[in-house]
């Protein structure tokens, strides 16, 4: 797919460069702002919505690195094209947005464009930023500037040819990209509507919950229907599929737990999911989270899928019984003593694998992560101490990830596919 997407973007630009070049592919904005910042008096008031907004929106977890001036940048954010490095935000007159007026950043929100009209990589998130209001974008930009300013210079991307180009970017632009604002159903109560909003702008949740073409664009049409996130190699489940993390059936407390805590009575969250609710939705109020909720619930199901014909193998006899024995010795050693000798959990403190959809996913990407890596649940202030799992990556070699993960994936009423050696190596 790499390699596919390459060739189309240069058959594109090949294309753009015949037409006109880069006047055609439009590199610079149409309407001019002024260089200088206007004067921006913000009350206290706006400060605070801002501050809660870049919450929302999880801003200082990509814009702020380890150790480092919330806000400084530098992070350096993994993607198939190459690395892109987070932008400095805080109010520095040299390498943050100190000269940048309200306009310049609610361009970079809506339209995806720099101060001096550049366009930006949408590893910032503008395809969903979009969405944002103006007066949400100005009370966002009033909190930045009160952050202490930090003199860290911006960092150079990374990225291969032609993608490191301008051109590449407008042609990705043209693709894929259009700038919108938010439209209200007015078909629905307006806590669905404020849910919406959230989801679909500052939550940006298909960034990661949508799967993405072959240049890296999310496929909007598609939805909230999971997608690998590549360069962390964590799969972000379906929230529409009951099979995978849709919350359809599940009561609205039981969401607001989930995005509260980071744990619920039919859930909880690791890995990429985990920060999210340590750095974001856990500083969320229970309206807005009640909101989120109230639209996650009501988010299109996946079709029922036909049952299989009584001829066709179950998981069960595709299960090699020397490999389920030597699981069954894994588990035994490594994983009985939490998660009981049947599968059962401990209430509150270690989830159940017999009949865990997480665990019979058919996507098993995150329980090898779990397995190679451990897993953590976030530290919420109404789970401070939450149980985490130990990585075993260090003890267990591929073929024993593998031999576990099918054992599990196959007892206590479990009836799923095996997990090959094979998928093991790609965590």
């Amino acid at each position: 797919m790499r390699y596919l997407g390459w060739t189309l973007l240069a058959l594109v630009l090949l294309a753009g460069a015949a037409a006109g070049g880069i006047v055609a592919l439009n590199l610079r904005g149409e309407d001019p702002l002024p260089q200088q910042a206007e004067p921006f008096n913000a009350t206290p008031q706006q400060v605070e919505r801002g501050r809660y907004l870049a919450l929302a929106g999880n801003c200082a977890g990509c814009h702020t690195t380890r150790g480092g001036q919330p806000y400084a940048g530098g992070l350096p954010i993994e993607t198939p094209f190459g690395t892109v490095y987070s932008s400095n935000l805080t109010p520095d007159d040299k390498s943050g947005i100190g000269n940048w007026s309200s306009a310049h950043f609610w361009r970079a929100m809506h339209n995806g464009r720099s101060k001096d009209g550049r366009l930006l990589y949408p590893a910032f998130p503008y395809p969903n930023f979009t969405q944002v209001t103006r007066e949400d974008s100005d009370a966002i930009y009033a909190y930045l500037r009160s952050v202490p300013p930090a003199p860290v210079p911006n960092l150079a991307h990374r990225l291969r040819f032609p993608y490191d180009t301008q051109a590449a970017l407008a042609v990705w632009r043209a693709l894929s990209f259009k700038p919108e604002a938010f439209v209200a159903n007015s078909a629905k109560p307006a806590e669905w509507n404020r849910g919406a909003y959230l989801v679909g702008g500052l939550g940006h949740c298909i960034a990661c919950h949508g799967s993405r073409d072959s240049l890296g664009a999310t496929q909007a049409k598609l939805g909230l229907s999971g997608g690998l996130i590549a360069a962390e190699n964590w799969y972000a489940p379906s929230l529409t599929d009951p099979h995978e993390a849709g919350v359809a059936d599940w009561p609205q407390a039981d969401i607001v737990a989930l995005l509260k805590s980071g744990v619920a009575p039919r859930g909880s969250v690791m890995g990429p999911m985990a920060d999210v609710v340590f750095r974001s939705t856990q500083y969320l109020s229970e309206a807005d989270l009640a909101a989120m909720a109230s639209y996650l619930k009501d988010l299109p199901g996946v079709p029922e899928q036909p049952a299989a014909p009584a001829r066709t193998a179950t998981a069960a006899t595709r299960r090699d019984a020397d490999t389920m024995a030597r699981g069954a010795r894994i588990y035994d050693q490594r994983c009985a003593y939490c998660h009981g000798d049947q599968g059962q959990g401990a209430p509150g403190a270690f989830p159940p694998l017999a009949g865990n959809r997480a665990v019979n996913m058919a996507q098993t990407t995150n329980l090898i992560q779990v397995i190679a890596h451990g897993g953590y649940l976030p530290a919420t202030e109404s789970n401070p101490r939450p149980y985490g799992m130990p990585p075993f990556g260090q003890v267990l070699d591929a073929a024993d990830v593998a031999a576990v993960l099918t054992f599990i994936r196959g007892s206590w009423g479990n009836d799923s596919p095996p997990v090959t050696q094979l998928d093991t190596m790609r965590r």
